[in-house]
């Protein structure tokens, strides 16, 4: 308890001030970073804060950095089509290549 105040107390006294939260469902918060690298947060708690008009948002849990990757699906998926390679075989071509997209078509071709 707040200073002697159940959580119920509190939450009225937050909406009679304009403040509204949402426990938010979120599996996975994926910050992807300025410098390249991504803050990965896994099973987070995500609460919706919602005042005077403003909306933010809180994220906790535990973090983790991860290498981002300089392709996407929809690249993955033009190099699978061209070539005929699988998923998998894509994915790890364009990693080792620095996401070179006309390399792995030029190399994975059958």
């Amino acid at each position: 308890m707040l200073g002697g105040m159940n959580p119920s107390q509190i939450q009225g006294m937050m909406k009679k001030m304009g403040i509204a939260q949402t426990e938010l469902p979120v599996r996975k918060v994926i910050f992807e970073m300025v410098e390249g690298n991504n803050l990965v947060i896994d099973d987070p708690s995500v609460l919706k804060i919602s005042m005077q008009g403003q909306i933010t948002y809180q994220v906790s849990g535990e973090a983790r950095e991860e290498a981002s990757e300089s392709f996407s699906e929809e690249d993955v998926s033009m190099v699978m089509e061209k070539t005929g390679k699988s998923k998998g075989e894509v994915i790890d071509f364009l990693k080792e290549n620095d996401g070179d997209i006309a390399l792995a078509i030029m190399e994975l071709k059958d």
